[in-house]
């Protein structure tokens, strides 16, 4: 019974160690926001910064294995190259053995001073703080904080009950001859191969090493194999976020067990050659949570200097075991593995949405155009554009909708809300260049000229338009809240130049200076007119609204209009003398 009931605060432990490293890991990604995709960014520079930033990152998320589903996901949406992945992948070999470290603090003796470092004695204090900070704090940061402080603490007591639960059936003879096992060093690989690979996390297999280290009866000699083993297994949740991508994104997936398997065999044929020729007596020792953790570290700090200068050598391989060819379908516009990081996915939709909002920009420029020099290959490429449009807005409202869902930072939430007010608007002005494509084509087929006044009064509207356009652009691409500021005063400069033409091609119809069929024409384009503008204006005010976290787009535009704000107004006046909206 002894050995069951241990057994049991085995189990617990781990799944107190896993839970608490899942809510710490959540935690901390949140923290570091959109820093993450930046830093990722930066590392197609060069590998050196690669390997750097793939270290700092798995240290702030905790997670070497949501590491590696991170890369396979933005390269399979092509947001990377494969071969830019290994420096990243490297570094975060490095990176995962902080927690090793971390876990080493359940051992510590020595004076009172250092009994303070013992879990039992500061874990209750952790997770009562990091309680108060979730229940009691509203700002979200300091949440956030408060979980990552109650997931630490839940992680050590799980380590702290895994430790536990080892002191107790050290002398068990079933117990004893299970580590006999050990001894046989590849049992010891596969072991921890399997078992990691089975719980998908190194990060416990090394604890519960650690842990087995107060049996005393783990010496370096066990040690060395469960460790590296740990290292093979956590190669398995990679391998299961490949299934499904494309080749290029299988490749992340493939190169990670190549340098795991590649170093493990080199350590361990010269463990084998080092114990036969030298006699090796350390390696009967026991080895300590220090000794795990500082046997982790080197295997992983040593295999990547040792293949760090192999990097082409690496690609030629993986390219050997996973053949690429021109039938290799394309990779999702923004994989969903990139919502298991928030912030990363967060930030790769806004580069979507801004594509997005440049294709929108392009398109409308290019209808209008069209009413100066007609062409049919242009005419063509519109609709194209605008079929692509309505996929982004597709594409995009599904991705963010399942990304809402998730658990963000306040700046992840407010771009979220931002990109869902915004790519309808984006997709409605794709459909508004169609509509002057049609315009702009009855024109030329039907051969419907304008009288000169009619003609000048388009050209200042189109000159208008054309800013109010590469304003609110440039607004949302920057979030500059300043010049989207600009936007509603020139929208209702539009507003009154629209309705002016309106009027005066009724004049010029009393007058007989145009033709009914001409002021159908010239009602559909100002029409479309307006209603471009008006989408700018939904736009801007998003970007506005974004930095005060607030999306009531009517109350915001009925405090500008009857508030009568002083740069309102000015901007008012200079776009009205501009476009000859303050003329009678």
């Amino acid at each position: 019974m002894e050995v069951v009931f241990a057994a049991l605060k085995l189990v617990a432990g781990l799944a107190f160690f896993l839970y608490g490293m899942h809510v710490m890991s959540a935690g901390l990604g949140k923290m570091a926001g959109g820093s993450l995709e930046r830093s990722l960014r930066k590392a197609t520079s060069h590998p050196v910064l690669g390997m750097g930033l793939g270290a700092g990152i798995t240290v702030a998320i905790q997670s070497s294995s949501a590491m590696t589903v991170m890369l396979v996901g933005l390269v399979n949406s092509g947001l990377m190259q494969f071969d830019q992945t290994i420096s990243v992948l490297m570094g975060s070999n490095i990176g995962t053995t902080v927690t090793s470290w971390i876990l080493t603090l359940t051992g510590v003796e020595g004076s009172d001073w250092m009994e303070l470092l013992k879990p039992k004695n500061f874990s209750a204090i952790i997770a009562i703080i990091g309680a108060v900070l979730v229940l009691m704090s509203k700002k979200t940061k300091r949440q956030d904080l408060g979980k990552i402080m109650v997931g630490f603490a839940v992680l050590m007591y799980g380590m702290t009950f895994m430790s536990d639960a080892m002191e107790q059936v050290k002398d068990n003879p079933s117990f004893q001859s299970m580590l006999a096992a050990f001894d046989n060093p590849l049992i010891a690989l596969l072991a921890s191969t399997l078992f990691t690979g089975i719980i998908q996390s190194s990060a416990a297999t090394i604890g519960i090493v650690q842990a087995l280290t107060v049996t005393g009866m783990i010496t370096y000699g066990n040690a060395i194999p469960l460790v590296l083993g740990a290292n093979i297994g956590t190669c398995a949740t990679a391998l299961l976020s490949s299934v499904g991508v494309t080749k290029e994104a299988k490749k992340v997936s493939v190169v990670h067990v190549i340098i795991k398997l590649i170093g493990t065999a080199i350590f361990m044929i010269g463990y084998a050659i080092a114990d036969t020729a030298f006699d090796l007596h350390f390696l009967e020792d026991n080895p300590g949570r220090p000794g795990v953790a500082l046997i982790h570290t080197v295997f992983n700090v040593a295999n990547t200097v040792l293949l760090y200068p192999f990097h082409k050598q690496l690609v030629r391989m993986t390219n050997f075991f996973v053949r690429s060819s021109k039938k290799d379908g394309v990779g999702a516009f923004l994989d969903e593995r990139l919502i298991s990081t928030p912030s990363v996915a967060v930030n790769e939709a806004m580069v979507q949405t801004k594509k997005m909002a440049e294709l929108a920009q392009k398109t409308l420029e290019n209808a209008l155009e069209l009413f100066h020099n007609f062409d049919e290959k242009a005419a063509e490429q519109i609709v194209a554009d605008e079929g692509d449009l309505d996929n982004y807005e597709d594409k995009l409202g599904s991705f963010l909708v399942k990304l809402s869902s998730r658990s963000l930072s306040d700046r992840d939430s407010r771009q979220v809300s931002l990109m869902l007010h915004t790519i309808g608007d984006f997709e409605r002005l794709g459909d508004h260049a169609v509509n002057l494509l049609k315009s702009a084509r009855e024109i030329k087929e039907k051969q419907i000229t304008f009288s000169e006044d009619a003609q000048a009064e388009i050209r200042n509207l189109t000159d208008a338009l054309n800013e109010i356009l590469s304003m609110t652009v440039l607004s949302f691409r920057e979030s500059d809240r300043a010049q989207a500021n600009h936007v509603e005063p020139l929208e209702q400069v539009i507003d009154v130049l629209i309705a002016r033409s309106k009027s005066k091609h009724i004049e010029r119809l009393q007058l007989g200076k145009c033709t009914i069929q001409t002021g159908f024409v010239l009602s559909d384009l100002l029409t479309n007119y307006e209603r471009i503008s008006d989408h700018c204006s939904n736009i801007a005010v998003a970007v506005i609204e974004t930095g005060i976290g607030s999306f009531d787009t009517h109350a915001y535009l009925n405090d500008i209009k009857t508030g009568g704000s002083r740069d309102f107004v000015n901007d008012y006046k200079r776009y009205a003398e501009k476009y000859g909206a303050a003329k009678e």
